[in-house]
């Protein structure tokens, strides 16, 4: 894809900036832009909120047996005061599978738009225990931001296949995944055709925001599962350690108090770590990963975009050398080449958007959340030492009394 030169792009909304490595904490937060237009954004929340006539949730996961296979369902509530739902409450089971039709039927439907990604399908056997509670827990949140997404979405949320999905009792998904294979190859038919000449300036700058947001997400996330695993080798240690103390204790009785003040302190140590691990593994990942599989999708549209963008330029191309030799007039196709080309514009342009408007918020909310985490951490931690070094000093004072005397 060629893109007209320009300077290095960095963590902006995908303008053209010069960008350097940041050299604090600061610097780290002004390039991921979590303050600008952050009011704003905090305004157009609450203003979507009031007119909202739209509410999804996920929730209740229920594990099924069955002689051919195990799986989960959740349940999807719904309340909507929409004229094209015939009632205003609908309460139904789905499965991930559900979720994952919906997801290809609104991809079909509307290919124009950003569809907000699902968690992964797929878990490494014997590493995941797909049935386990908090994986089953971290999928149904995952589900939930999904639907809610698209529930808030101003075009994506009146799409037919969501009203089936959060209405019908069942649904004919066979017929959905024969559309988009039909669809599929008639992609692949017209941008196999031509190659686009140049991508616009203002998209080229999505792709290189797309691709630097990318990387340091990458990077942040296989730092975090290294320091979530030296966290679980870590914490099996500091057990270990607090055990020996408390044995210590139980045959040395001049020590005992002082010694199970370390062990206490130990096992406080403990339980805070082990909170600050599950916040990072079902908070902080999760959330990471979201956003690593929404500039998959985000580029998938980029290169829809662009598939348009060259059937026009083919066919606007052919018009003209056929124009230059018997004069006939622009064919309607091209126009409406034309016309599919500028509604993929506007329609990228609005979600990508409402995409930023949502990054930074749900990022503000997840750094603000692991400072929080962090700082709870600590405490807990000193605070149980220092009870330690009180617990010391009474019993020194004890000690030199009992001597006195």
């Amino acid at each position: 894809m060629m893109c007209p030169s320009r300077k290095e792009a960095g963590l902006t909304n995908g303008t053209p900036v010069e960008t350097s490595s940041p050299a604090s904490a600061s610097s780290l937060f002004n390039r991921l832009q979590l303050d600008d237009d952050l009011e704003a954004d905090v305004r157009d929340l609450y203003a979507s909120t009031e007119t909202r006539d739209l509410f999804v949730t996920v929730d209740d996961p229920k594990k099924h047996v069955s002689t051919m296979e195990t799986y989960i369902t959740y349940r999807v509530s719904t309340k909507t005061s929409r004229i094209e739902f015939d009632l205003p409450e609908y309460c139904v089971r789905r499965r991930y599978q559900d979720f994952d039709w919906l997801r290809i039927k609104l991809e079909e439907s509307q290919p124009t738009h950003l569809i907000p990604p699902l968690p992964e399908k797929f878990v490494m056997k014997g590493v995941v225990d797909r049935f386990s509670e908090e994986f089953v827990e971290t999928r149904m949140k995952a589900l939930d931001k999904f639907l809610k997404r698209v529930a808030d979405h101003p075009v994506l949320s009146f799409n037919p296949h969501l009203n089936a999905f959060l209405s019908a009792k069942d649904l004919n998904k066979r017929q959905g995944l024969a559309l988009l294979t039909k669809v599929g190859e008639s992609v692949k038919h017209v941008a196999g055709g031509y190659k686009l000449r140049a991508r616009p300036p203002e998209f080229c700058a999505m792709g290189e925001y797309l691709d630097t947001f990318s990387q340091k997400l990458g990077t942040i996330d296989r730092i975090a599962q290294r320091i979530l695993k030296e966290q679980s080798e870590y914490l099996t240690e500091l057990r270990e350690y607090g055990t020996v103390y408390s044995s210590w204790a139980g045959s040395e009785e001049e020590l005992r108090r002082p010694l199970e003040g370390v062990a206490s302190c130990v096992a406080t140590c403990c339980r805070a770590l082990e909170d600050q691990s599950e916040n990072m593994s079902q908070d902080f990942l999760p959330v990471l990963r979201e956003y690593i599989l929404y500039i998959e999708s985000m580029k998938n549209v980029l290169r829809k975009r662009d598939q348009t963008q060259a059937e026009y330029e083919g066919r606007l191309e052919a018009a003209i050398l056929r124009k230059q030799e018997d004069k006939t007039p622009m064919p309607v196709e091209v126009e409406k080449c034309q016309d599919k080309v500028e509604c993929f514009n506007a329609d990228l342009k609005a979600d990508w958007e409402r995409w930023q408007s949502n990054k930074r918020q749900d990022f503000k909310q997840l750094l603000t959340g692991m400072a929080d985490k962090n700082i709870n951490h600590y405490e807990k931690c000193q605070a149980a030492w220092e009870s330690l070094v009180t617990l010391l000093q009474d019993k020194q004072t004890e000690d030199k009394t009992s001597e006195t005397n």
